[in-house]
């Protein structure tokens, strides 16, 4: 008998569960901590664990699903290599579009004449020699170039010439808008294409180090990686595009908690230990964002689960308000690494700055925080940057790593470019400081959780005098900031609201007072009329009080800890092709397809030419994704206009899914060995 092993990674933990081949019941399940400098250790003790506990051999394995928040993490909090886009035939100030502007942080734009018109036509030539000049000497400044070109979904041939000559001179990874997107908005896929562009890396290394574990104890079956609408694809497709794994995470565990429970109608809400994802369960079914998925700020063109992402988690930021008299606290969306989890490897140096620290008459700015160095590209740094990056070593107390105030803003953009970590308090270290967690360190999270106490408000008063307090304060602050994300999510999505900011109203005077079932001259009440399935590892010990705040039923599932990586094996596999026929004028009808236009003077046969091509290319994506046993699908947007009497043809829009169940390793159902060549293909598309 095969089984299915499911891997999820973390920005704290990484997850593996093994489920029987019918996927109807789990045998085993494990967790390690995510190793950021080497994720192949984090990923090979959870795998080696779960095996082990489920007393399954590695060569029973016939399929390997990954699901990853890693994406979703650098988004929310900022992070990611230095990239370079290339702009094509747009206007002066189009990057300011879309927040395209802000996702670039100051990463180089090269312009270029060129672009196409609405039909496809050439508006100019393409400067090839100047960005061959531009490109000359880069060397190791980006790690890689993102290429946006207007009305590129028309008309993909500037890109695609630019993509050429980038692999050509630089060797570096090029993103084109066109392979993201069929939709127009350039801006929207330049910040698509500038947001794939920064991921590359960080996803390259995670397969990697999960192809390279499987392969170390002998696991041969193929890998799959969760797309953030829930769908499976290759992890050598998702090597190219891995902007398609922003949600993946949270689109899996929604997979899981339907998988776990069964409910039909619920608010799903998935805990880790950078973000809070929240999304509607309808029928038993995930919403997909019409708009595209939001993250970290960023709308994107990436076809995802509606879900709503806060920078919120075990391991946020505590932030200490220090404005106004009374003070207060915030958290999110940074994560920072628990000073109780750094003490486990480091104690010694943790334990002694902390005394250190404790023992001062003086409060010091960096109190209770550490530094700790990472891997990755360092092209592009500036000459401080790079003084600061070379003196970190290895994990060090934060004052000792900063030399002046100015260094203040260069480690900052360290932090930013996933180069170096930061530790602090974090609502972890509270819970571990009132024993709630026994994981780690909880003397540390103690003193940690002192010194941030020591800190002053506005009033010149102690924050707190008693840790203990301090802690739960903290994660009251969780609670309150985690039943804002529900009713955030709950108002979004109840069309009696529609055209309201939920995030208003979740805060409204109202709102708070009908939780608290207010009687006065008014009587007001409000609860959550679904119930809410807690997903994560610290959902137990977060969501009971999240529940008696919001009046609603909390289910808490017995593998609540590991719903992603069951929800990652449990999902099939899809891709989707869309395209567009115009008429640019009377009798001809232009079809607009990856490799270029192509015109007819017949409608229907224009349609019937945009429908094979999209067939074709979608069923290829899936069958290169790992599919078998295709099904397509076809969704059709004819727009037409009543003019004197006479219907008028404006434009047409199809969309051709094809999906299937994944291909599986010989020796299990439906073996590695049955016949994927297009002989095989369904009817229609031999």
């Amino acid at each position: 008998m095969g089984y299915f092993l499911g891997v999820d990674t973390g920005g704290t933990y990484t997850d593996a569960v093994i489920v029987d081949q019918d996927a109807t019941r789990v045998i085993g399940k494990a967790k390690a901590l995510t190793t950021r400098n080497d994720l192949a250790i984090g990923i090979g003790g959870a795998v080696d664990a779960a095996l082990a506990l489920a007393g399954v051999a590695a060569g029973d394995i016939t399929l390997v699903s990954l699901s990853t928040t890693l994406a979703t993490n650098a988004l929310v909090e900022g992070q990611g290599g230095r990239v370079a886009l290339v702009f094509i035939g747009f206007d002066a100030g189009d990057e300011a579009r879309a927040g395209l502007d802000e996702a670039l942080r100051g990463d180089p734009i090269l312009r270029l004449a060129g672009g196409h018109g609405h039909a496809g036509q050439e508006l100019a030539p393409l400067d090839l020699a100047a960005l061959e000049q531009a490109l000359q000497g880069s060397g190791d400044q980006v790690m890689g170039y993102a290429v946006a070109a207007r009305f590129a979904t028309r008309n993909p041939a500037h890109e695609i010439a630019v993509r050429d000559l980038i692999r050509r001179v630089t060797g570096r990874p090029v993103t084109c808008s066109h392979e993201l997107s069929a939709n127009l908005n350039g801006p929207k896929r330049a910040l698509t294409a500038v947001l794939n562009a920064r991921l590359i890396g960080m996803i390259d290394r995670l397969v990697a180090a999960c192809e390279r574990h499987l392969a170390t104890i002998g696991i041969e079956a193929p890998l799959m990686v969760v797309r953030g609408d829930g769908a499976l694809i290759s992890a050598a497709m998702v090597r190219e595009r891995p902007i398609e794994t922003i949600l993946s995470g949270p689109a899996a565990s929604i997979v899981g908690a339907r998988w776990l429970t069964g409910a039909s109608d619920a608010l799903v809400s998935d805990i880790g230990g950078t973000t809070t994802d929240v999304a509607l369960l309808r029928g038993g079914l995930p919403e997909i964002d019409p708009q595209g998925a939001r993250v970290g700020g960023f709308r994107t063109m990436v076809e995802a689960v509606a879900m709503r992402t806060t920078g919120l988690g075990g391991d946020s930021e505590v932030h200490l308000i220090t404005e106004g008299l009374t003070g207060g606290l915030r958290l999110g969306p940074r994560r920072l690494v628990p000073v109780s989890l750094l003490a486990q490897d480091h104690s010694t140096m943790v334990h002694a700055a902390l005394d250190r620290a404790l023992s001062a008459d003086v409060v010091g700015e960096y109190d209770g925080r550490f530094v700790i160095p990472m891997q990755g590209a360092r092209g592009g740094l500036s000459p401080r940057e790079a003084a600061l990056l070379a003196r970190i070593a290895g994990p060090m107390p934060l004052a000792q790593a900063l030399t002046t105030r100015l260094e203040a803003a260069a480690m900052d953009r360290l932090v930013a470019r996933g180069l170096v970590m930061i530790a602090g308090v974090t609502p972890s270290d509270a819970s571990h400081a009132l024993g709630r967690l026994t994981v780690w360190d909880a003397q540390a999270s103690e003193k940690a959780l002192r010194l941030l106490g020591r800190r002053r408000t506005g009033a010149g008063e102690r924050f707190a005098t008693d840790p203990m307090a301090l802690a739960q304060s903290i994660i009251d602050r969780l609670t309150a900031q985690t039943a804002d994300c529900l009713l955030e999510a709950a108002f979004a999505e109840d069309p009696v609201f529609a055209g309201n900011a939920p995030e208003t109203l979740a805060r409204h005077a109202l709102t708070r007072a009908g939780l608290r079932g207010h009687k006065g001259v008014m009587q007001i009440t409000a609860r959550l009329a679904v119930p809410v399935i807690g997903l994560g590892a610290s959902a137990p010990a977060y969501y009971g009080a999240v529940g008696e705040r919001l009046g609603c039923q909390m289910i808490l599932p017995e593998h609540a800890g590991v719903a992603n990586a069951i929800g990652a094996v449990v999902g099939q596999i899809s891709q989707r092709a869309t395209g567009s026929v115009t008429s640019p004028s009377e009798g001809r009808f232009v079809v607009h397809l990856p490799g270029g236009i192509e015109s007819f003077t017949d409608r229907d046969a224009a349609l019937a030419a945009l429908h094979a091509a999209l067939s074709a290319d979608a069923s290829a994506r899936a069958l290169q994704a790992g599919a078998l046993d295709l099904h397509l699908a076809t969704k059709r947007d004819i727009r037409e206009a009543e003019v004197e009497g006479r219907s008028m043809f404006i434009e047409a829009v199809l969309s051709v899914t094809a999906s299937g169940r994944p291909r599986v390793a010989r020796g299990g159902a439906g073996a590695v060995g049955e016949d994927t060549t297009p002989d095989a293909a369904p009817a229609g598309l031999k």
